[in-house]
């Protein structure tokens, strides 16, 4: 039987999820129903079909007490919306239902969420708990178990803390269940903890997977550890990271930690970091192995630091494209779901042409569209491709040829405020060529460097009526170009 909390927010979200007009939302990434979202949770599959659950405050475009949305969908690109699948109304996460994840287990679909509490004690002092807990359902309605939490701090290795203790990743392994969880250490910084389970009730800690050791930002957040082309990847989301030379912004960030996992010891053995998304807006990613064996990640299109919707708007966050990752020469390649190609339309094709001046190509605008550019831009300084553009506005990606760098920025695209608006990826030397992949979805702009190699994933929201175009080049660029306007 559902909570009067979980009542109250189903049926706030249907009296005013029709008050945003189907023309102002992304035509095919996930954004909020109504109110804000935040990290995806729960990336399942559940009866044949794909489900994404998600950090939900129906009640206002700020984060605020965190419910769980739900979509599904039956390829990952075209969304049905469901009703809001879990509210705060326990005693045990009457402050929050924190991020977790999902599986799908005899039939039924198994929820592993942090459950929050945060208030003052009657001495005044201030008392935080993060628990672990779950729910279980049919794929619309979830039951908290009552044996909930499930994992308390009794189970944490010593010296950690009681309030950073969340984002539990859920598997299914040799009949056990297991999860990661993010924890904060006794040095204060970030560490992965294993746990154990055979009944989904009673837990153990298996070991610490990794830590930061203030080396790699401080706590670390949204864990998921997989197995994928014969590499362990443990995925990290680390917090309060100093920017450095090889890619990681102050701030917020995302990490894939590559290597091998020792099941006998207990140990990952990390041998390589390499940063996810090099963009302006992403974050807490997950994954999950599809029917088909291919493993998929989804990520927040968002941040915590650089709010740019604009203040009429009546939603804030969206969600990825889904992302098939795999290992290439020890690397993370990620590439948007062949799913895509099903909603192609419009194709326009150029072969080999030459740029070296800014143009205007017949059939090449829009703001909901999948574009592959390969660019020759040996015999140039930098290679420009302004989108989201009319007289007023316009969001441009450059390649600087020489130094093997992409920049985004959206300076002129229309946001009032001081924010950061550029950033830059470093992109092998290939003697000045470039294949880029370039997925726009009228608000953000998700670029797919050397066939994945590298990614850059920003939002942008100008006016829908900026549509065009342009390409440019300071000396001559060779342009071989295919775009397909999406249509759902």
């Amino acid at each position: 039987m559902s909570s009067s909390v979980l009542e109250k927010a189903r049926d706030y979200e249907n009296r005013f999820i029709e008050s945003i007009k189907s023309e102002e939302r992304p035509a095919f990434h996930i954004s909020a129903p109504i109110g804000w979202i935040n990290d995806p949770n729960g990336f399942s599959i559940f009866n044949e079909e794909y489900h994404l659950f998600y950090q939900y405050n129906p009640y206002g475009t700020v984060w605020g007490p965190m419910h769980w949305g739900h979509s599904k969908s039956k390829d990952m690109i075209k969304w049905q919306q469901l009703p809001v699948a879990m509210a705060p109304d326990s005693k045990y996460d009457i402050d929050g239902c924190f991020s977790g994840s999902a599986i799908e287990d005899n039939n039924k679909h198994i929820l592993m969420y942090t459950g929050v509490v945060d208030k003052k004690n009657e001495n005044g002092e201030h008392y935080v708990r993060q628990v672990q807990c779950i729910a279980i359902g049919d794929g619309e309605n979830y039951f908290k178990l009552d044996s909930n939490p499930v994992i308390t701090d009794e189970l944490l290795p010593e010296g950690s803390s009681f309030e950073d203790f969340r984002d539990p990743k859920i598997w299914k392994e040799d009949g056990d269940f297991y999860s990661v969880v993010a924890s904060r250490s006794k040095d204060g910084s970030g560490q992965i903890l294993m746990f154990k389970s055979e009944n989904l009730k009673t837990w153990e800690l298996v070991t610490i997977l990794d830590k930061s050791e203030n080396k790699l930002g401080r706590m670390w957040e949204c864990p998921d550890f997989f197995n994928i082309d014969g590499k362990n990847v443990l995925v990290i989301s680390p917090q309060e990271v100093r920017a450095t030379k090889d890619g990681f912004h102050n701030g917020n960030n995302t990490a894939f930690l590559i290597g091998e996992y020792d099941k006998e010891n207990k140990k990952f053995n990390r041998e390589k970091t390499k940063v996810i998304d090099f963009g302006l807006d992403f974050y807490a990613p997950q994954t999950f192995e599809d029917k088909d064996g291919r493993r998929i990640m989804i990520g927040w299109m968002h941040s915590w630091e650089n709010r740019i919707i604009p203040n009429e708007f009546k939603w804030c966050g969206m969600m990825t494209i889904p992302r098939e990752i795999r290992i290439k020469d020890n690397n993370v390649i990620q590439t948007p779901i062949k799913e895509i190609e099903n909603y192609y339309g419009d194709t326009v094709k150029y072969e080999k042409i030459t740029i070296d001046k800014e143009v205007s190509l017949e059939g090449i605008n829009g703001r909901v569209l999948d574009m592959t550019l390969d660019i020759d831009a040996s015999k140039a300084e930098e290679f420009e491709i302004k989108f989201a553009k009319n007289n007023e506005y316009e969001t441009i990606i450059r390649y600087y040829s020489k130094r093997n760098t992409i920049e985004f920025d959206r300076s002129y695209s229309g946001k009032y405020g001081d924010i950061l608006h550029k950033r830059e990826m470093k992109v092998k030397d290939n003697d000045g060529k470039l294949r880029m992949r370039l997925v726009l979805d009228k608000y953000s702009a998700e670029i797919f460097a050397n066939d994945g190699e590298q990614v850059m994933t920003s939002t942008f929201y100008t006016p829908l009526d900026a549509q065009d175009i342009t390409l440019s080049s300071k000396g001559k660029s060779i342009l071989s170009i295919e775009k397909h306007k999406i249509d759902i």
